[in-house]
């Protein structure tokens, strides 16, 4: 889905200094600097993008197609499509993903769950490697 077709928007922005309390919905896409405490869902009828930033905090649930975390999530993390862990990711969590993308320095306190593959596609599990 992500690597063919061009990815939604980053429309909406909890910026750094904001505290949402409370579950939070979202269409297309949504970029966390702040904290959220409550879960945050995209619509499951429309491509979904959902960025955790280095400076964000979330405790509650996440689920949206593609996932880039590099802050600290203390709930169950489902990406629907592509989960990517940048180094500075902190998960206390179970992890549910389609496909994964894993950043050496990426911690996860949970159980990692692959979901079922789509029809004739092939998962994909890609650790990304620093460069030296």
């Amino acid at each position: 889905m992500f690597g063919k077709k061009a990815q939604p928007p980053i429309k909406s922005l909890i910026a750094q200094g904001s505290r949402i309390e409370g579950n939070l919905k979202f269409t297309e896409g949504l970029r966390v600097d702040g904290e959220v405490f409550g879960n945050i869902s995209s619509n499951p009828e429309q491509p979904s993008i959902l960025v955790i930033s280095e400076a964000a905090s979330v405790v509650g649930e996440i689920s949206a197609d593609h996932v880039i975390i590099n802050g600290t999530v203390r709930g169950p993390v489902h990406a629907k499509e592509l989960l990517e862990l940048q180094p500075k990711a902190r998960i206390e969590g179970d992890v549910h993903y389609r496909n994964l993308e894993m950043h050496q320095g990426a911690v996860i306190a949970g159980q990692m769950k692959p979901m079922d593959p789509i029809p004739g596609e092939k998962p994909l599990l890609k650790l990304a490697a620093t460069a030296v």
